[in-house]
């Protein structure tokens, strides 16, 4: 389950995304790994380069995560003390995910600008590093409580150096990029030892606990199978077994077929409101071609998809009248790693917690405590509602 790390080159340059965009490998001062994708000159052609040095001076990077297994439900528990100690709510001139400006402190990105930038967490969840610790193999020595160290590796991925600006309301161009980004990203995790998973996700809004309001996002690389991502594999497979067929391609099948849930039907891609929505608002997203993950998709789907995803972002923001920056999560689910690999199919799900105009959908008793979902309303309620507000 230990997942190795990554060696980076520093400086170690290349061009992704069909030679769009330019990849600048470095290192902050503590260890952990930056990279600039670069879809603007002067430094897109090479005609400038990010030589920079990140002038703090910080410890190594070490983590102490680690995971322990509920044997109530069969679920690893990630116990990750040193998040508590992460950065909350800072004025939006003084964010670590700003550039590094004259007369300002330096931040986690040792530019003065930048267009789009990956980075080690500085507070992951789960890193590499973990694998450092010296464990033993249970709690307490009670073999009934499975204990490893929490490595894999959590990135932060900062969509724009605008601090006021928001993922919906990027130019078409910077969005291609970040999808360009998540694929590399994705590429490149997939093959590191240990890990199961990908997961490429974006949670906005104070209401659902974000501690930065920069516009970024994040990467999970799990070293195991989050528990929505085995149940779906479990799905999948009883699903093939019994009709020898993709249980994710026949669900969008079936909501293109049907059309009463469907929001978007376009060439490469569709989007709709699955028939047991659990969210007030919810939608998902599939390519009509059976891909395992953001990095198989060819020039055309993802051209395709930086329009399609734009157009729900906006959508989210209209869904109810006066609430102009809808809180939600978007959730990239990708196959897993391994052999099972063939069981899953991309797919995102785009949710928000937002039940009416300043009220959140709690999850209390029967949700958190039971797992047993309860939707305040319909999915074809909710569809007909993002149908009302497309432009």
């Amino acid at each position: 389950m230990t997942a190795q790390p990554i060696t980076p080159g520093r400086g170690e340059v290349e061009l992704i995304g069909s030679g769009r965009v330019r990849k600048t490998r470095t290192t902050l001062s503590d260890g952990r790994e930056l990279i600039y994708y670069d879809d603007s000159e002067p430094y897109r052609s090479g005609s400038a380069t990010r030589d920079l040095v990140d002038t703090r001076d910080m410890p190594r990077s070490v983590s102490q995560s680690q995971m322990r297994l509920d044997v109530l439900t069969g679920e690893w528990i990630v116990i990750a003390a040193q998040r508590m100690d992460r950065t909350f709510l800072p004025p939006p001139d003084e964010s670590p995910l700003s550039p590094t400006r004259a007369g300002k402190a330096p931040t986690e990105i040792p530019a003065d600008d930048y267009d789009v930038v990956v980075f080690e967490n500085r507070f992951p969840a789960l890193a590499t590093t973990a694998a450092e610790q010296q464990l033993p193999d249970s709690v307490d020595a009670e073999s009934l409580w499975p204990l490893a160290p929490g490595t894999g590796r959590c990135e932060v991925v900062c969509f724009t150096s605008d601090a006021e600006a928001a993922f919906g309301s990027l130019p078409v161009s910077r969005v291609r990029t970040v999808i360009d980004v998540w694929a590399d990203r994705t590429a490149e995790l997939s093959t590191v030892a240990g890990v199961a998973q990908v997961f490429p996700f974006e949670n906005r809004g104070k209401e659902i606990g974000v501690t930065l309001t920069h516009p970024h996002g994040q990467i999970y690389a799990y070293p195991y199978l989050p528990p929505r991502g085995a149940a779906l594999i479990r799905q999948a497979r009883a699903h093939h077994e019994r009709t020898g067929r993709s249980l994710l391609a026949d669900v969008l099948a079936a909501e293109r077929r049907s059309r009463r849930r469907l929001v978007i039907d376009g060439i490469h891609w569709s989007a709709y409101v699955p028939a047991a929505a659990r969210w007030p608002v919810e939608i998902h997203l599939a390519p009509h071609r059976d891909v395992a993950d953001l990095s198989e998709l060819d020039d055309v789907e993802r051209d395709e998809l930086a329009v399609v995803y734009l157009d729900l972002l906006g959508r989210m923001d209209r869904f109810f009248e006066g609430v102009d920056a809808l809180p939600y999560i978007a959730a990239w689910h990708q196959a897993p790693i391994g052999t099972d690999r063939p069981l899953g199919r991309l797919h995102l799900q785009l949710f928000s917690m937002m039940r009416s105009p300043g009220r959140m959908k709690f999850l209390a008793g029967s949700e958190s405590a039971m797992g047993a979902w309860v939707n305040d309303t319909t999915p074809e309620r909710i569809a007909d509602r993002f149908r009302e507000v497309a432009r």
